[in-house]
């Protein structure tokens, strides 16, 4: 469950009346009304949790105070910022949206999402016919896109493509919050997929790190966070289709958020 600015309704209530509990006292108005976020807000600082003030897993889930070791704090999204030379709003941003805040499934494994094409376009840098193993496990080698099953199913996709060639079924992943997909490992100075991959189970922190190193190695995806240009961040992130899900919108409407929480918090 995910609560922000704007919604309604029981579930907001029982979010404020918890608030309230954990001692960050806030009206029950059934709206996720400014108060619940500047409460929000509070509870994320006292957890050293991202501020971003909305109530999502990890938020809800260090309501009673609960040690979240292996997450993301707002400390480091501030550390990263800094280290690539960008706004903070604008590393906020595509934290929501690219991230969607949250790097782990609920069972400790990394969220990941397998990619078939990119492993048939591996298998066959490899010298294997791609195309024999695609007639006979279609939804793990295709030349195309898609397949995708979602959540805990993704890790029974690569499993089944780690049976066929490891290195490059890991390679065919993309990784934790921010999603970079495996087989950019040597170019962020990784000593190896398995170097890579360890890192992206051990934390969030990792995963940013991950983000930190890809954006650093691209000075146009750079140069495009930096002056908050989303549609061409978008299109060098999500790859050319990145308008039909509207990810420069939800990234510069993100960042117009994040920074005037900023100006009113100066």
């Amino acid at each position: 469950m995910i609560l922000r600015h704007g919604d309604v309704g029981d579930d907001v209530v029982l979010l404020q009346k918890r608030l309230t509990r954990a001692g960050f006292s806030v009206d029950v108005t059934h709206v996720f009304d400014d108060a619940t976020e500047a409460a929000v807000m509070a509870l994320q600082r006292a957890r050293g949790l991202v501020v971003d003030g909305i109530a999502g897993p990890k938020t809800l889930i260090a309501l009673p105070g609960v040690a979240l070791g292996v997450h993301l704090t707002d400390a480091e999204l501030v550390k990263s910022a800094a280290t690539l030379g960008v706004p903070v709003p604008a590393i906020r941003a595509v934290n929501e949206v690219e991230s969607r805040g949250q790097g782990f499934m609920t069972d400790g494994r990394p969220v990941i999402l397998f990619e078939r094409h990119v492993f048939y376009a591996g298998l066959k840098s490899r010298g294997i016919d791609a195309d024999a193993l695609a007639a006979k496990y279609p939804n793990i080698v295709s030349a195309t896109r898609g397949g995708y099953m979602g959540g805990a199913a993704e890790f029974d996709r690569l499993a089944a493509a780690v049976r066929i060639h490891p290195d490059a079924a890991r390679e065919s992943a993309s990784w934790g919050a921010f999603q970079i997909m495996g087989y950019h490992w040597k170019k962020l100075a990784y000593s190896s997929i398995d170097d890579y991959v360890s890192c992206m189970y051990r934390s969030e922190v990792d995963q940013l790190d991950a983000f930190v190193r890809f954006v650093a190695a691209d000075a146009g995806l750079l140069v495009a966070l930096k002056g908050q240009a989303w549609a061409d961040f978008a299109r060098r992130y999500n790859g050319p289709d990145f308008a039909r899900n509207l990810y420069d919108a939800k990234l510069a409407q993100a960042f117009e958020r994040y920074a005037r929480l900023e100006k009113a918090a100066a």
